[in-house]
């Protein structure tokens, strides 16, 4: 079974923010609330450790795409198997809309049950809310 999401926000903050924002690995776990650790290995290959609600993945993710203020997109190379991509929209000068699609193949009960309820949809789209919180808090900084 495959599964997939796709969620959007639009943020009060400049693309450039928000695609700053993203495209920074230490940033992450401040907004990705799964995310442990995410270590990057070289240029395009990166380490993550994720803890979710009844399982611990480890995963080798490494970029495929990497258009600046517009796109990031991955897919796994080590570990789980998923492929996904953010982007960046430019809806005005001071606003923008993120938006993250996902691919995986869920592994074992928790994974399947999390796809069939829409759990992981609903995480992502909890974790694309705090992304907003930081991006237009960071924004108001600037």
């Amino acid at each position: 079974m495959s599964a997939s999401l796709v969620e959007t926000v639009d943020i009060e903050a400049p693309v450039a923010v928000a695609w700053s924002l993203w495209s920074d690995v230490t940033r992450w776990p401040a907004f990705l609330s799964h995310v442990r650790l995410v270590e990057r290995l070289d240029e395009r290959r990166f380490a993550w450790q994720l803890q979710l609600p009844g399982a611990d993945k480890n995963f080798v993710a490494e970029l495929t795409e990497v258009v600046p203020e517009d796109r990031i997109a991955w897919h796994t190379v080590e570990g789980v198997r998923h492929a996904g991509v953010v982007t960046f929209h430019r809806l005005s000068d001071t606003s923008s809309r993120v938006t993250l699609q996902i691919e995986y193949d869920p592994q074992g009960f928790i994974e399947h049950l999390g796809a069939l309820t829409n759990l992981d949809s609903a995480l992502a789209n909890y974790d694309l809310g705090e992304f907003q919180k930081l991006a237009e808090t960071t924004a108001a900084a600037d």
